[in-house]
């Protein structure tokens, strides 16, 4: 299940907006690692360097946690992105902070999960973005093989794809996202950054992402 914080999603769609975290660029998109083209990029760590929307999205992060995923026992950041949003978060609720690599280290311990994860403790993990989630996922699935159980995932921004809630459907782990594509574009419009016609070309691109020009 996918579930988007109405309250939080209009302002947290402005805020990524006016320091240039979300970038929209109708007549020269960008290319993602994926090769796809699109006329969005949403880079969330920009926040990190805006103390007073840094806090905001801390704070609203740590509220949807408490409401969504009570009994919460262990925050997790997904690496890389998630490391240091899932820390602040940890830190405002009280709790231990653990984050998950992409794949064991190839040296050292070989560790994928740093931190202390005792097997049974209720984690649930943040994540600053979410396209497909198969990165997140495989997060999620590195913490219930080291005997965490996963509660949740709260994360930022999603750009809503029907490829990303049909993954986290299958794996039955409940996703909170403080904003997503359709209320970016709301506030997008609102403040000038997109008229009405480029609304309709924006919009064009998530019905068919790989195949969009």
């Amino acid at each position: 299940m996918v579930t988007i914080d109405t309250i939080t999603a209009g302002p947290v769609a402005a805020k990524l907006l006016e320091i240039g975290a979300i970038k929209i660029n109708y007549k020269q998109p960008f290319t993602w690692s994926s090769g796809w083209k699109s006329p969005i990029y949403c880079d969330n760590r920009l926040a990190l360097s805006f103390p007073h929307i840094r806090t905001y999205i801390k704070d609203r992060l740590a509220e949807t946690i408490a409401l969504h995923f009570n009994g919460t026992e262990c925050i997790a950041g997904v690496a890389t992105a998630g490391i240091p949003q899932g820390a602040l978060v940890a830190d405002l609720l009280g709790l231990p902070f653990i984050y998950v690599r992409p794949k064991p280290k190839e040296h050292g311990m070989g560790n994928q999960i740093e931190g202390k994860l005792d097997k049974g403790t209720r984690v649930v993990l943040v994540e600053d973005l979410i396209s497909t989630g198969g990165s997140s996922l495989k997060a999620a699935q590195a913490v219930q093989q080291a005997g965490g159980r996963v509660e949740g995932m709260a994360a930022i921004f999603t750009y809503g794809f029907d490829t990303a809630t049909k993954n986290f459907t299958e794996a039955k782990i409940p996703l909170v996202c403080l904003s997503d594509f359709n209320h970016l574009l709301t506030e997008a419009v609102r403040n000038r950054y997109l008229d009405e016609d480029q609304l309709i070309y924006v919009k064009s691109w998530r019905l068919d992402p790989a195949n969009w020009k």
